[in-house]
């Protein structure tokens, strides 16, 4: 059989034995640690833990801190009664000397934050709204202001929670023992210093217990994972860095430097803004100084120094003592550096005056913050009627009494004092001793209300209608408990909202300073906003050096203007170039220049793109208006031969030039003028398909026309010189066949052209694109690139350069025998137009105004060429009809040899004509015989 085994201070202990075992608090942390780490309610409903684990537990917490032999003559607990038991750790004792763990009595830190929370019991237990028929009772305990004793003393809170196995424990009649039912702590307010809570949260949370803080502001009591029940109603550190960064990124600073005492609250007040503001990014640091313990002579103007190598960084944070503080001031000021500094101060500087005595002016402008703070009228009523008779209660209040009447009390057990007064009981706080509200009362009564309305909230939703504690809350679960304290949300004894994060975190509260003295009757610090989680600032309140309302600038670099990008300098994120978006790209983000999409151009400030207008030409554009008067002439002069030709249509002229093609031929020659309508037109899929059609087709019915009648003509004379048996195919039907089909070919051409590609419309944004996107347009045009409109004019082209060949051919036929002539020269005068074409068509490729320059010259080279034919084979046939009838007769006709041999005379004649007119005379042979 196991011996029971009982922790005291020096160890363990078997029943009736001596010690036999060694147990320091250590071994506790330690398991407790491991406990923690498997994130589970060990004593819960089910145990994720081996058995002997448990019981190593129980045989090192199984005991009572109040039935252990007390320290001295202190007394170890505060109990009230009540039907829900609260804990309570107070630092009552300051820490004691080497081996002595309690020293001297607090009074402030210990006794007034201890009777504010009797004093919240007092006022939670009656009133009848909050946890009505239910009363509050506590068990309060000294810390010592130590962390280890403290967690021994804790050990008070748990041990209800221990199962005992009693079942071998007989008394001496055999009878089992009768053990009372140890009080059951549901909540813990406490405690006081961080490293006490630290300590005690890891093993009330073993036990799932929660704890509330009004003291403790250790940064890493926010990590949720190891103090899963640890919650607080004061605001931890990092808030007022939090606070400090806020203020500094509302003002746009973005470039400052740090000077921190050396020491735990500089270096960690430093550390918590660096780390804040590189995780809120958009902040940089150019220099961070540390002001050592013991500085040397000269120090201080060294650290000036150092700030104005960064001369941009005016804002400077400073987590420092109010000594430091003074003589960075008078640095500053022998460096006539009045004006220049703009201080970020901590709650060390706050509303001091001390701090800035003699050194106002360069001080002027400084922000400062400080714990937002309140004093309970309530509780100064309530503490300054307290007295030895009705405050019995307070086992402490005694001691208290002693000290703070500086007088002795008869006690039993202790040795009077002959050196000091002895205490009358008659003697009043306040009255007959200096009395002020410790800063923390307030934080203390709104812990105790926190768990309070926890309690309340969890009341009406496990036991609706049942008056007291109902059996599901018998015991309370601590682990439920948690979740209501931090859904509470209530006005606290201050008056302001009491609530916690997830991480158990009280908001944070802080009133915001600025040491002010122009314009200001009375100079000093006024109060200028407030953070609370957030910041609210006043900027219309704010005043800088000489009065300014300007808030100055502490920027590395300027911002960029409009449509600049950022380049940023290498390992400073805060300080960069600015570059501009040139071209047709815009401002992306503040970093980045991109290019806008092919349709749309940068808006004038580059800050985005907009659409590209487009264009088309207009029919009032002069490049219109050329070529459209041209075509309206034309048509007209056209139209006119066309009546004339039919009008005149049986008279020898009208026969002779060999009606049939003629009307082909001037139906080709109206088509070529028709296409300028289409070419200027608004391109649309109707009139890219008349564009296709008609481009070639009217050169292809004119060229084709003139190509037979003057291969029709060449085969006439080459067939004379041979024989008198007239060629084939020289009928006017043959003709007709002749030139249909060549026209045929350029019809199939373009019809499976429509199927391969039917037509339509594009907007070409790339013609028009110069350097300036200011000038870029978008293009409205038929899917007919420069390429494809040359081959469409390709075909007409060949057959024009076919009926030139044979134009040449036949010069020599005599002019009163057919039309070849007239059709040579317009050959040759159309060779030249379209010549003339090739270079300006295709040498205005790269002009922004591409797109008018070619259509222009498309459609007057074709309504020249036009006119040429018109000009040359029918105006003076036309003249001859209309003014001179009498010409318009029938001549004798001639056989076909008799033409031939006319010809053939006609031709030796001018032969022999230019050998005269070279010097030479040449006996030729008679050919033609």
């Amino acid at each position: 059989m196991l011996t029971p085994l009982f922790l005291t201070p020096s160890g363990v202990k078997g029943r009736g034995s001596g010690p036999v075992l060694s147990v320091p608090l250590l071994v506790i942390i330690m398991i407790s640690e491991v406990l923690s780490s498997h994130q589970c309610s060990w004593f819960g409903t089910s145990y994720g833990y081996k058995p002997w684990l448990r019981l190593l537990w129980v045989l090192l917490v199984g005991f009572s801190p109040a039935s252990r032999a007390q320290q001295g003559t202190q007394p170890q607990s505060i109990k009230i009664e009540g039907d829900i038991t609260l804990g309570g750790l107070f630092p009552v004792h300051s820490r004691g000397p080497a081996g002595v763990p309690c020293g001297e009595i607090k009074r402030e830190k210990g006794i007034h934050r201890l009777e504010a929370m009797l004093y919240a019991l007092d006022q939670i237990n009656s009133d009848p709204e909050l946890l009505p028929n239910i009363t509050l009772g506590a068990r309060i305990l000294d810390t010592c202001s130590r962390d280890t004793y403290a967690l021994e003393q804790s050990l008070t809170f748990v041990q209800a929670l221990i199962q005992k196995d009693n079942s071998d424990v007989r008394c001496s009649n055999g009878e089992p023992p009768i053990i009372p039912k140890p009080e059951r702590v549901v909540g813990v307010i406490g405690a006081s210093g961080s490293s006490v809570s630290i300590m005690v949260a890891n093993v009330l949370r073993l036990f799932a217990i929660p704890q509330i803080s009004y003291a403790s502001t250790a940064p890493e009591l926010s990590d949720n994972s190891r103090y899963e029940f640890f919650s607080r109603v004061v605001p931890p550190d990092s808030y007022q860095a939090q606070a400090m960064v806020d203020i500094v990124k509302n003002m746009g600073w973005n470039y400052v430097s740090t000077l921190a005492s050396e020491g735990n609250y500089g270096e960690s007040g430093v550390d918590a803004f660096l780390q804040i503001s590189r995780e809120a990014g958009g902040l940089c640091i150019a220099q961070s100084i540390k002001i050592p313990r013991e500085p040397r002579p000269g120090e201080f103007d060294k650290i000036i120094k150092r700030l104005m190598e960064t001369s941009n960084a005016r804002g400077v944070i400073i987590f420092a003592n109010e000594d430091d503080i003074k003589r960075v001031l008078q640095a500053a000021k022998k460096a006539n550096l009045t004006g220049h500094f703009l201080f970020v101060g901590s709650d060390s500087w706050g509303s001091k005056n001390s701090a800035i005595e003699d050194q106002e002016e360069v001080a002027e402008g400084a922000v400062t913050i400080l714990p937002k703070r309140a004093s309970i009228d309530g509780f100064d009523q309530y503490f300054t009627s307290r007295s030895l008779e009705n405050n019995r209660r307070n086992i402490w209040f005694a001691e208290f009494w002693e000290d703070d009447f500086k007088c002795k009390l008869t006690r039993p057990g202790i040795k009077y004092d002959p050196g000091r007064r002895k205490c009358t009981g008659e003697e009043r706080i306040s009255r007959d001793s200096q009395y002020e509200q410790e800063g923390k009362v307030q934080f203390v009564i709104d812990a105790v209300y926190a768990m309070a309305h926890a309690l309340h909230s969890m009341h009406l939703d496990l036991c609706a209608g049942s008056m007291g504690v109902c059996e599901k809350m018998d015991p309370v679960d601590g682990r439920m408990l948690l979740q209501y304290i931090r859904s509470v949300n209530f006005n606290g004894s201050a008056g302001t909202g009491v609530m916690f994060n997830e991480n158990g975190d009280a908001p944070g509260r802080y009133d915001i300073f600025q040491y002010q003295m122009s314009n200001v009757s009375n100079p000093g610090y006024k109060n200028i906003g407030q953070w609370t989680n957030h910041l609210r600032l006043n900027p219309e309140e704010m005043q800088w050096s000489g009065g300014d309302r300007k808030i100055p600038e502490s920027v590395c670099s300027f911002p960029c203007e409009s449509g600049e990008r950022k380049k940023m300098v290498k390992g400073v994120p805060c300080c960069w170039h600015c570059e501009l978006c040139d071209g047709y790209q815009y401002l992306l983000d503040e970093f980045t220049c991109d290019m806008c999409p092919f349709d749309m151009r940068p808006l004038e400030n580059r800050t985005g793109c907009r659409p590209t207008p487009i264009i088309k030409l207009e029919w009032s554009s002069p490049w219109a208006i050329i070529p459209v008067f041209l075509a309206i002439l034309g048509i007209l002069a056209t139209t006119g031969v066309i009546v004339t030709f039919i009008r005149f249509n049986d008279t020898p002229i009208v026969r002779a030039s060999g009606r049939e093609l003629s009307y082909v031929l001037l139906t080709g020659i109206f088509l070529i003028y028709l296409i300028t309508f289409f070419m200027i037109a608004e391109p649309s899929v109707a009139i890219c398909a008349f564009r296709r059609l008609f481009l070639g087709l009217g050169m292809c019915i004119s060229y084709a026309a003139m190509l037979t009648k003057t291969n029709r003509i060449y085969r006439i004379f080459e067939q004379g010189k041979k024989s008198v048996t007239p060629p084939k195919f020289i009928s006017p039907t043959s003709q007709l066949i002749i030139t249909f089909i060549l026209i045929s070919v350029q019809l199939l051409a373009v019809f499976i052209w429509f199927g391969v590609m039917p037509p339509h419309t594009i907007i070409d944004y790339e013609e028009q694109k110069p350097p300036n996107p200011e000038f870029a347009r978008g293009i409205l045009k038929c899917d007919m690139s420069d390429l494809s409109l040359i081959l469409c004019l390709s075909y007409s082209i060949v057959l024009m350069i076919t009926c030139t060949v044979y134009a040449i051919k036949s010069r020599g036929v005599p002019e009163t025998f057919n039309e070849a002539k007239p059709i040579g020269f317009t050959m040759y005068t159309t060779c030249i137009i379209w010549l003339a074409f090739v270079p300006i068509f295709f040498g205005t490729a790269q002009s922004t105004e591409k797109m008018f320059i070619q259509t222009t010259t498309l459609t007057v080279s074709m309504s020249l060429s036009a006119t040429v034919s018109l000009g040359m084979l029918y105006i003076p046939k036309v003249y001859v009809i209309i003014f001179h009838p009498e010409q318009n007769v029938q001549k004798r006709k001639r056989s076909f040899k008799a033409v031939v041999q006319a010809a053939t005379v006609t031709t030796h004649l001018s032969l022999k004509s230019n050998d005269k007119q070279n010097g030479e005379s040449k006996v030729e042979p008679d050919r033609s015989q």
